[in-house]
């Protein structure tokens, strides 16, 4: 059946209009992607301005636009005036694809820390249930068993909606997202009927976008206020929160969906007792309305029984027997690039692990620090063209946890990677006795930790967990932690 472009514009707020009889064969946001028939959609970016391709998108066949800019379109061009042309892009998009989040249960993942883990682990509960389950995320998104490429944690909204639709198409049952301030904030999710919002916790990060943590709270927030509104299904709604995060509060007073909360410390709706920490994983017994049961994870670390507690919030309440959840998190052997150890023999363990934030970069250090039985070397840096403030924190935290710090490049992007590298040391530098090193070739400074590393040690890589690549200026250069110091194991170290 044919579309036109005012079938797409349902529940888009339009200032002014015409030719919106046409018929459409898509739309795009990017003018290099526009085929014969297609709308493009002009987005005011942070780098460039999609009006400003315009002639572009016409000259490869678009027959409208959606502009947020009063100009002069083309005699013959059918356009849509918006106020916010990424709202538009959200909502069309869903248009187009027929709105797929409405057939299955959508479950959204927000916070600053333990985001990815805890997807899979709430995929790995729902699946061990027998549905068919995706991911949409970090590290891949997943369609049942088949793994799609990634850009970045949530898509752009027409990505999106065309990655539900494929799991709509597939017969998934329940969709665990990575849901990230950035897509709440862009509207990128807008068009999406999430049926469950979980909150892992909120600490500093991304203050490059966010003036201040107020508002980068406030962006996490928009997940939960938006819970139970112009629901199309008939299924329960909730919301999932940490309790022992000082946001839990603003989070309950936001939403109109109950709320279930999980912790350790406070008197949760499902809390962690009896909680044994050793280097193989964490074992607790869960403490609900309903009873307790003990729970076996094979993911060292307090913040990976945070993450546990949350998908075992989500499983109980969508009803899976608890057999089923004791079994999938017995079963879950972690996730690429968290906590993700590298072994070739050596007699000193080597983790690598994604730890891009102060708090993330803490409670690896403390879960290291818990299982070594020597010496603590870590190796990082910090991204370029992303939060400066965070960077003399994470120094200061190395310099405090560990006993020898190599400060090096990560993603540099556009900045010179020795400014990063002198701004992570202020914070080293305030620490008594703090032992460290500054080697900007990320490949040396692996190197140089492995070297250092003797008998009963651990190696903490962080920073690039999964990514496969170093952004250096305008390039995309081949780097993958994992395969480096696997090859620096194997080569000099190696028994």
């Amino acid at each position: 059946m044919p579309i036109t472009f005012q079938d797409l514009l349902q529940d888009v707020e339009l200032v002014t209009a015409a030719g919106l009889e046409r018929v459409v064969t898509g739309l795009h946001y990017d003018s290099r992607q526009i085929q014969p028939g297609y709308i493009f959609v002009c987005i005011q970016g942070y780098r460039t301005d999609g009006h400003l391709f315009i002639q572009d998108a016409l000259s490869r066949g678009a027959v409208g636009l959606v502009i947020e800019k009063d100009i002069d379109v083309p005699s013959g061009i059918a356009f849509a005036r918006v106020n916010s042309s990424r709202l538009a892009l959200a909502l069309m998009a869903a248009n187009f694809y027929d709105h797929p989040s409405r057939d299955f249960t959508l479950i959204g993942v927000t916070g600053t820390n333990g985001k990815t883990t805890t997807t899979h682990l709430i995929e790995a509960v729902l699946s061990d249930k027998g549905e068919l389950t995706g991911i949409i995320g970090t590290i891949w998104n997943k369609v049942g068993e088949r793994k799609l490429p990634v850009v970045r944690t949530t898509p752009e909204s027409l990505d999106l909606q065309s990655i539900l639709a494929k799991m709509k198409a597939s017969m998934v049952k329940t969709v665990a997202m990575e849901v990230s301030s950035h897509a709440l904030t862009l509207q990128r999710v807008a068009a999406c009927e999430f049926d469950v919002g979980v909150f892992t916790n909120i600490t500093q990060d991304h203050l490059d976008f966010h003036t201040d943590l107020d508002e980068y709270l406030a962006a996490k927030m928009l997940l939960f206020d938006g819970l139970g509104k112009e629901r199309t299904k008939q299924r329960p709604c909730y919301a999932v929160v940490n309790i022992d995060d000082r946001a839990v509060h603003q989070i309950e007073k936001c939403t109109r969906v109950p709320v279930i909360t999980y912790g350790i410390h406070e008197q949760a709706d499902v809390r962690a007792d009896q909680v044994q920490l050793t280097p193989e994983g964490s074992s607790f017994t869960v403490v609900h309305s309903e009873g307790e049961f003990p729970v076996n994870v094979s993911l060292p670390g307090e913040f990976n029984v945070y993450n546990s507690l949350a998908a075992i919030s989500v499983g109980l309440q969508e009803k899976v027997p608890v057999p089923f959840i004791q079994d999938a998190l017995q079963k879950m052997k972690g996730v690429p690039g968290r906590f993700e150890p590298v072994d070739e023999g050596q007699e000193f363990a080597v983790v690598i692990d994604y730890a891009h934030t102060p708090d993330g970069l803490e409670n690896v250090l403390h879960t290291a620090r818990q299982i070594s039985r020597g010496r603590l070397i870590t190796v990082f840096g910090c991204g370029g063209d992303r939060d400066k403030g965070k960077r003399p924190l994470m120094g200061r935290i190395s310099g405090e946890v560990s006993d020898y710090t190599v400060i090096t490049s990560d993603n540099p992007r556009s900045e010179v990677p020795e400014k990063i590298e002198q701004q992570i040391e202020e914070g080293i530098r305030s620490v008594k006795n703090a032992r460290y090193a500054i080697i900007t070739d990320r490949y040396q400074a692996i190197r140089h930790a492995l070297l250092y590393a003797k008998e009963g040690d651990f190696v903490v890589i962080a920073g690039k967990g999964h990514e496969t690549y170093q952004i250096t200026g305008d390039k995309v250069l081949p780097f993958d932690d994992r395969l480096v110091a696997r090859e620096i194991l194997a080569k000099e170290i190696g028994n």
